[in-house]
């Protein structure tokens, strides 16, 4: 696969070279070469932890670089924040909207700008202002109303608005539609070309495989930290770039995908649990799964889209909008994760940082959280019943180092999963659901690990196993449940090849 020539192409707006970032253990960024032009929307494309946002917060001045060059048109430069940026017309939206919602939808967009007669904001000029620059992105939005009663996909478009508001040459949209449906995307979509067709440059960052080659002209693969190449979008097919960022040839992926798979359900009994038309839309659409104990059921497809989000649907951390959840065979409401947890559900979630440990406490703190957290803390375990379980998954599980009294944000990412399955574990769940419990350790972890499921799916327990690398999924899934832009798009045995389901991903189509 190899890049596009840049022989004939204008000269860049941005143009970052041989740019290395690194963070204490990790390699962030390792001599990335990235060039935006004017006049383009440009996709970043990577799976989780390729270096997408590292690379836009060394544009912005979030990050300082440890290596390489930054030009804007032509001018090298060295921002020592975003307001240095967006002085130098590089402007970002991001998915969350950093406006200010009890305010108008015209002091948002002059925010710092504001027109003044005699030493007070003059509101008339404000609302004059925010109006042209409303009307000549042909959006129809009253600059006198509060942004906060608009929704969110209105409020992106004023962020644009409040961006030309700076004659910005560059800006950066980061995942803009993972909150927006069909009408909302295709009015960014026309207000997006609009921008382009006037000169700006859009580095655009999605998941959405569907979106990216409907609105970028080109794009860069991140993987790794590093760069895999510069496309044009026309002429790199959704396979080509499907491989890509998972980083291996079909053929390999073949080669790993012969494991024979062993099914240990039990048909004789109901699924554990079982959904129908269960959905969130648009993260969500209707999905049905059946999911039986001794089996496990692989979660696969690229990141965003949507694996996530029908977990958290399963564990009542969201609550679906259509369809509905039977639990042994009897319709059930999970309202909460209390509720689930009372099911006998566990969820370690795939941000154990964030969402899973509790850094500064011990790991006997946090091995025994969930077990407290169900019998209420009105009951507290004792020392003894405490030390015993501590002691007898610290050895299962193979948690190093054996001190139970260590800070678990000293151990190894690898460790720290550990200590995060044990937890539920120690609570002898009938669903285990594992959010990529693998991302970001040793490769011996992610055995240990990966034969850990086995044997639980083994001894009766269902699991539900979440995971970009599809030759995981394979190698340990009795079955697969395939998921793109919020559709679950296939079912599939866990033999099935790996190439299958990177076609799959790419075309959205079992046809």
């Amino acid at each position: 696969m190899a890049p596009t020539s840049t022989a004939e192409s204008p000269t860049p707006v941005v143009e970052m070279r041989d740019i290395s970032i690194s963070f204490p253990g990790v390699k962030a960024l390792d001599g990335v070469t990235f060039r935006l032009l004017p006049g383009e929307v440009h996709a970043l494309m990577g799976e989780n932890g390729a270096g997408k946002s590292t690379l836009i917060k060394a544009l912005t001045g979030v990050y300082d670089i440890d290596a390489g060059s930054i030009t804007v048109a032509g001018v090298p430069c060295r921002f020592t924040g975003p307001r240095q940026a967006q002085d130098a017309g590089i402007s970002t939206v991001y998915q969350e909207v950093n406006l200010c919602t009890n305010l108008t939808v015209a002091e948002n967009i002059l925010l710092g700008r504001e027109p003044r007669r005699f030493g007070r904001i003059d509101h008339r000029a404000l609302n004059r202002r925010a109006r042209d620059l409303l009307s000549h992105l042909e959006l129809d939005i009253d600059p006198r109303s509060t942004l906060g009663a608009h929704p969110i996909a209105i409020q992106q478009l004023v962020a644009i608005a409040r961006a030309t508001a700076v004659s910005a040459r560059v800006l950066i949209l980061d995942e803009p539609t993972s909150s927006l449906d069909a009408e909302e995307v295709a009015e960014l979509f026309r207000v997006i070309r609009q921008l382009r067709d006037n000169g700006t440059a859009v580095l655009f960052v999605s998941h959405f495989l569907d979106q990216v080659y409907e609105i970028s002209d080109r794009m860069t693969v991140l993987r790794n930290g590093r760069r895999v190449g510069e496309y044009v979008t026309a002429d790199f097919g959704r396979h080509q770039l499907v491989t890509a960022m998972l980083g291996r040839e079909l053929e390999l992926l073949d080669e790993i995908a012969e494991t024979a798979q062993e099914t240990h359900r039990n048909d004789m009994v109901p699924p554990i649990v079982s959904t129908s038309d269960i959905g969130r839309p648009p993260r969500v659409h209707p999905v049905t799964l059946d999911i039986f104990p001794g089996e496990v059921v692989g979660l696969a497809g690229l990141l965003g889209s949507g694996r996530t989000e029908f977990a958290r649907l399963l564990f009542g951390a969201d609550r679906p909008t259509s369809g509905h959840l039977s639990v042994d065979g009897k319709q059930a409401r999970l309202r909460s994760p209390r509720a689930a947890i009372a099911r006998r559900f566990a969820f370690t979630s795939e941000d154990r940082k964030a969402h899973g440990i509790v850094g500064e406490l011990s790991v006997r703190d946090n091995l025994v959280l969930a077990l407290q957290a169900r019998r209420g803390f009105a009951r507290p375990l004792s020392a003894k019943a405490k030390n015993r379980l501590v002691r007898r998954y610290m050895e299962a599980l193979d948690i190093r180092p054996r001190d139970p009294n260590t800070l678990i944000k000293n151990l190894s990412g690898g460790n720290q999963q550990k200590v995060l399955l044990a937890r539920w574990l120690i609570t002898q769940p009938a669903l285990l659901i594992l959010d990529e419990p693998t991302r970001g350790i040793d490769v011996g972890a992610k055995a240990q690990i990966q034969k850990l499921v086995t044997e639980l799916a083994a001894d009766g327990m269902a699991v539900l196993f979440i995971s970009t690398e599809l030759d995981e999924v394979v190698r340990i899934s009795d079955r697969i449940a395939l998921m793109r832009d919020g559709h679950n798009i296939a079912q599939l045995d866990g033999g099935c090849p790996v190439s299958e389901l990177t076609r799959l991903i790419a075309s959205g189509s079992q046809q």
